[in-house]
């Protein structure tokens, strides 16, 4: 329990990676602005800011939007402050300024923030955790209080979510005339954590220890609250205790069940602080809940919540492409549980899981322009089945320009500016790279200066090469992550290659020698396109492959392949190209090979007569990369002969 996260990081701006994070700074935080503006015309009302304005007595009106409306500005807030901490900008910031005017303005004398409460319901204050959210839109404005402070140091909004944390502390807890209550959805005890890192104050991560100890225990405080104000019964359908995981104690638990991306942000808290208390009953239970996740309940794209009701898990090995619902969000909080998994733990299980979030997941919930977002993202799309499939209803075949329920836009905004803290990590006298993204890294080790440069034009070449500028020749170790995919990796120091499997330790190699400056370091990883193949138990792919080359899933899209994509089949024995198309969705490697379709010229519905088979190419694109070239039917899945 020793890894830390550290150091100065900057990403290379020609690469894979450094293209999105401009994208971010120069697309992403401006449009995401003008719609908390409703300042974007045709996209759903967004309202945000202004409710800010009207609760701050800036100007009349009534609160509009979700419950929780007020935390999309608190992470516009917190992937402003990730851009301005690697990228001074003097207009960001002067804009980023003005906006936590407001907010100061809009908080409460006791410390209180909440736009729904102060406006619409301000008798309603903590009277009903289970559904509203104040607990998670608080813990967005504290996650986005630590950052700016981190980025531009200005105690301004830090101070603000000071007095906010305080004023939830005063409430809840196990002290005396305190509530035992918790979070209907998780996310406050992440930023609670951050928030006791930055101020030193061990009040803060205690508060966030006793939301994750008391969740589950009986009686449960959300029937106590609901009894509290006269509710007789639940009015949401698919709410169970299960639904926000308070059917058991947390240690207790052994599935991932219920919303999946409270589940997600619960599980990482437990990391946290599992870390930082050194708890290896709370890390137990974080292993256990992962092998579930990652080996029974993951999508091969590194989604998650496979039913719509409840935007939840099932059971173990449901997993069907078609009616996957796996929101953004659930993908963008798996990056955060593998992360934290990490610092507890240096193996490439958490790594490798990561990696394929972020390629695929996260990336596929925006557009390579990044203004348009999916909110679920399944793995295969049927256009007219989605206008007739009442089962279908919540798939779109198009993203969209927003959403009323906004939480993906802005949260894939601050995990892509925030992409420099999950390259890297080091513990004593070892430093480790997680993630092959062309960067710098400048940090110390033992009180010794030194500088990694990564260069890369990973995912789609396969060499990373790495270059070592210490101040003065000292010995310390470099971990490498050599991913699960890649079955012939290779590695070798000043052109002399290393026997990898003397070096690896839970999918590490580490390289520990006293190193030099301009030491550099060469890894090879092999990209052939592979096959990947479901458990048996998942009944939906049964017979069908994915195509996988490094770390990225590609799919077929009807715009290179025709309509009707399940009418096509893979030889066993075809071989596959791959070529890069510098050209095609901002360039990127693309895979071609030969298959074939199925037809039938009889039209019966049901026949003795073998279908007829006709030879075709296909060609397969980046997931991520799919409906930006207009709507069409898309198959990750494809039936092998």
């Amino acid at each position: 329990m020793n890894q830390e996260h550290f150091g100065k990081v900057q990403i290379a701006s020609e690469g894979f990676w450094g293209k999105r994070v401009q994208n971010v700074r120069e697309v992403i935080i401006p449009y995401q602005w003008k719609i908390l503006n409703d300042a974007v015309p045709g996209v759903p009302k967004s309202h945000a800011l202004a409710n800010f304005r009207i609760a701050a007595g800036l100007e009349e009106g009534e609160f509009y939007g979700f419950v929780f409306q007020d935390s999309d500005v608190a992470k516009w807030i917190e992937a402003a402050s990730h851009c301005l901490r690697y990228y001074p900008d003097p207009d960001l910031e002067s804009l980023v300024d003005a906006v936590i005017d407001h907010v100061a303005q809009a908080q409460q004398p006791d410390g209180y923030l909440n736009t729904y409460f102060t406006i619409k319901n301000p008798r309603g204050r903590w009277t009903n955790l289970r559904d509203n959210h104040e607990l998670y839109s608080a813990g967005h404005f504290i996650e986005a209080g630590v950052a700016h402070f981190q980025a531009t140091g200005k105690g301004k909004l830090l101070e603000m979510v000071v007095r906010l944390a305080d004023h939830i502390e005063a409430r809840f807890g196990d002290g005396l005339g305190k509530r035992r209550g918790y979070p209907g959805h998780p996310e406050i005890e992440l930023a609670l954590v951050k928030l006791y890192r930055a101020m030193k104050e061990r009040k803060y991560l205690d508060l966030a220890a006793f939301f994750v100890n008391e969740r589950g225990r009986r009686p449960l405080y959300f029937e106590l609250e609901a009894k509290e104000r006269g509710e007789e019964r639940v009015p949401w359908s698919f709410w169970t205790p299960e639904y926000c995981q308070a059917h058991l104690p947390v240690r207790e638990q052994r599935e991932a069940v219920g919303h999946a991306v409270r589940a997600i942000y619960l599980y990482s808290a437990m990391a946290d602080l599992a870390f930082e208390l050194e708890d290896e009953t709370l890390f137990a239970a974080c292993r256990t809940l992962w092998e579930n996740v990652t080996e029974q309940r993951m999508y091969v794209t590194g989604g998650l919540g496979s039913s719509a009701e409840g935007e939840a898990f099932t059971f173990d090995y449901d997993l069907p492409p078609d009616r996957a619902y796996t929101e953004t969000c659930a993908s963008i909080g798996l990056v955060f549980w593998a992360n934290r998994m990490l610092r507890l733990e240096e193996n490439r299980a958490y790594g490798d899981v990561l990696e394929r979030a972020l390629y695929n997941g996260v990336l596929g919930g925006v557009s390579l322009d990044g203004t348009r977002y999916f909110y679920v993202n399944p793995l295969t799309v049927f256009p007219e089945a989605v206008q007739k499939r009442y089962d279908l209803r919540h798939i779109v075949s198009m993203r969209q320009p927003w959403f009323p329920c906004a939480c993906c836009p802005p949260n894939i905004a601050r995990l892509l500016a925030s992409l420099p803290d999950y390259i890297y990590s080091q513990s004593g006298n070892s430093l480790s790279v997680h993630l092959f993204v062309a960067s710098t890294l400048q940090t110390s080790l033992q009180g010794k200066g030194v500088s990694l440069t990564q260069e890369t034009d990973y995912p789609w070449g396969e060499k990373v090469l790495f270059r070592v500028f210490p101040e003065e020749p000292f010995e310390f170790t470099l971990a490498i992550r050599i991913p699960e995919w890649c079955r012939d990796p290779r590695l070798s120091v000043n052109g002399g290659r290393l026997d990898l499997p003397l070096h690896l330790s839970q999918g590490y190699a580490k390289v520990k020698r006293f190193w030099k400056k301009g030491d550099v370091l060469e890894l090879w990883l092999p990209m052939p396109v592979e096959r990947v193949r479901a458990h048996p138990a998942v009944r939906d792919v049964a017979g069908k492959v994915a195509l996988q080359r490094g770390p990225v899933v590609f799919c077929l899209e009807e715009v290179d392949n025709g309509p009707n994509l399940a009418s096509l089949i893979l030889p066993k024995d075809v071989k596959f190209s791959t070529t890069f198309e510098p050209d095609l969705l901002e360039g990127m490697v693309v895979i071609s090979g030969e298959a074939v379709r199925e037809s039938r010229q009889s039209q019966e519905l049901y026949s003795f007569a073998r279908s007829e088979r006709r030879k075709t190419f296909i060609k397969a694109i980046p997931y991520y990369a799919w409906n930006n070239r207009g709507a069409g039917e898309m198959t990750v899945w494809v039936r092998e002969e």
